[in-house]
């Protein structure tokens, strides 16, 4: 019974920060600078959660994550589909480590 009131716990507290914003953004009416911060969270968080990841793809070579990083970087700006920047992104890193 316990391990049901934690479950049901987490679960309503995992739910509750998705639910009230899709409740009161259409009631809501944010300034303009406020809006475009909000749509600026997703990218910031994006590149918070990527970028560590990059660099420590291998530590004695953190320099092969930032290539296929920069690669895919690279990949994107040519409005490739993601599939393609992923994986010329793993081939740039793959060729690099059989150059080197």
């Amino acid at each position: 019974m316990r391990n049901l009131a934690i479950i049901l716990g987490m679960a309503g507290v995992t739910y509750l920060p998705r639910l009230l914003p899709a409740l009161f953004m259409g009631r809501v009416n944010f300034p303009p600078w406020f809006q475009k911060w909000l749509r600026s969270v997703p990218y910031a968080v994006l590149g918070a959660l990527i970028f560590p990841g990059v660099l420590l793809v291998d530590r004695d070579q953190p320099w092969l994550g930032l290539a296929g990083g920069l690669t895919a970087v690279g990949l994107s700006f040519l409005n490739l589909p993601l599939t393609l920047v992923m994986a010329g992104s793993i081939t740039a890193v793959f060729l690099l480590q059989l150059l080197v």
